[in-house]
């Protein structure tokens, strides 16, 4: 089941779905696996500009029982050379954080929708050198930016069709 897809939409009972399926940038798509359990779902992100252009992410999303008052747990399912996620899915973006000393991390009046566009911002104006979560990426960027980018364009030739 895909959000947008229609009157068969899972999302008639729960609001906060239904808001993030009003919601989506244009450069994503929310993918129900199962229709009955609409705490979890896959998003996939298309960037239509910056380094990562052409590729197609995905990302599992669960959310917890104790939800809203601890953030949605997400993890990129996608090969990615990446400053801000790992090779292995793990993301660094402030928000998915339950605690974060700048005060950006989870709160329980964030909603589904911020997760979907923060994530979707990993491509474009959140992409962080400066506090990287692959370290080894962020300074390969810094080291060689035209390197940089021809890996990023190998691993979505690679894993990102």
């Amino acid at each position: 089941m895909v959000l947008g897809a229609g009157p068969a939409s899972p999302v008639s009972g729960c609001p906060e779905v239904a808001e993030l399926e009003a919601n989506l940038p244009c450069t994503c798509k929310v993918h129900f696996p199962d229709p009955n359990k609409l705490h979890c779902f896959q998003l996939t992100v298309t960037p239509d500009e910056g380094y990562y252009q052409g590729g197609k992410f995905q990302f599992e999303t669960e959310v917890p029982d104790a939800y809203n008052m601890v953030p949605p747990k997400v993890k990129c399912l996608t090969r990615i050379w990446h400053p801000n996620i790992t090779e292995t899915g793990e993301i660094c973006l402030s928000l998915l954080r339950e605690h974060s000393i700048d005060g950006t991390g989870w709160a329980p009046t964030r909603t589904l929708k911020d997760v979907v566009w923060g994530l979707n911002s990993l491509f474009t104006d959140l992409l962080n050198f400066d506090d990287p979560l692959n370290i080894e990426a962020a300074e390969h960027h810094l080291r060689d930016k035209e390197d940089f980018r021809n890996k990023v364009e190998d691993y979505i030739k690679r894993y990102a069709r």
